[in-house]
């Protein structure tokens, strides 16, 4: 057996069971709330037939759908200022030439690896520190800060797979930075950008800990009313909202990794 092989994890006893067992251990949860939401009856373990009933009065709730707007509303405002923010940073970092390049990399995605709740609670002694009052505004600058690393990463894995001698050769086409930045770098980078923006938006609508700390009273998204709706109760409607969430999620979460494939193939 060669050494390539010796090292491959897949040829040890047990090794596909193991990862079949993980991954029913990690979806089958999911699998049986997204069943269980279109269960008729009150009921969260006992079927009493097929029907679209929480579906609909999850539409009809009004406090949901206020909710919901809060968390679009600052899911799309957090992503978009993320990828501005993270596209200067990819440029600066990417195109940086003598050494510190590293550095900047390990601060900016630095938030990825420090536990959710870290941040929570340091963005909370922030505002306090500051003043701030507690609100959407203290939510909406803890997201932006929180998606810019996963906004970050595309970009510049985006950058880095283009070709570094464009913007030398539209200088020798009497092309501007500014311009060879807008005609050639800008459009090369719009998959990345997308992909970028589409994670980011993921994150902060679906993001519970920071949004629980940093939100004052009136401050309600979707993940909080929900947090809410579980104090008094399991219930379909509960179920109803997590199936639609997750739906939105998975098909964000594809989008941007096709975005992401067909980005590295040009």
């Amino acid at each position: 057996m060669s050494t390539a092989r010796l090292r491959d994890l897949r040829v040890f006893p047990g090794f596909g069971l193991l990862s079949v067992g993980c991954v029913v251990f990690l979806y089958a949860p999911i699998v049986v709330l997204a069943i269980y939401s279109f269960n008729d009856g009150r009921s969260v373990t006992r079927w009493a037939g097929f029907s679209f009933r929480w579906y609909q009065t999850v539409f009809a709730n009004q406090n949901i759908q206020t909710a919901a707007i809060n968390s679009v509303v600052i899911a799309v405002i957090a992503a978009t200022v993320a990828t501005v923010f993270a596209l200067g940073a990819a440029i600066a970092t990417v195109n940086r030439k003598k050494g510190g390049g590293e550095g900047a990399y390990v601060v900016l995605t630095f938030p990825l690896m420090v536990p959710e709740i870290v941040t929570a609670v340091a963005s909370l002694v922030f505002f306090v520190a500051v003043g701030i009052s507690l609100g959407f505004a203290t939510i909406l600058i803890a997201h932006i800060v929180f998606c810019i690393p996963f906004a970050y990463l595309p970009i510049k894995a985006r950058l880095e797979s283009m070709d570094g001698t464009l913007p030398s050769a539209a200088a020798d086409l009497y092309a501007s930075p500014a311009k060879a930045f807008l005609r050639i770098t800008l459009p090369l980078l719009v998959p990345g950008l997308v992909s970028g923006w589409l994670l980011a938006f993921i994150i902060s609508l679906d993001d519970f800990i920071i949004t629980a700390l940093v939100a004052g009273p009136g401050a309600t998204t979707l993940p909080l009313h929900i947090y809410g709706m579980l104090r008094l109760g399991m219930t379909p409607e509960v179920n109803a909202i997590s199936t639609l969430m997750l739906a939105a999620s998975t098909v964000l979460v594809l989008i941007s990794g096709l975005l992401g494939q067909a980005g590295r193939k040009h």
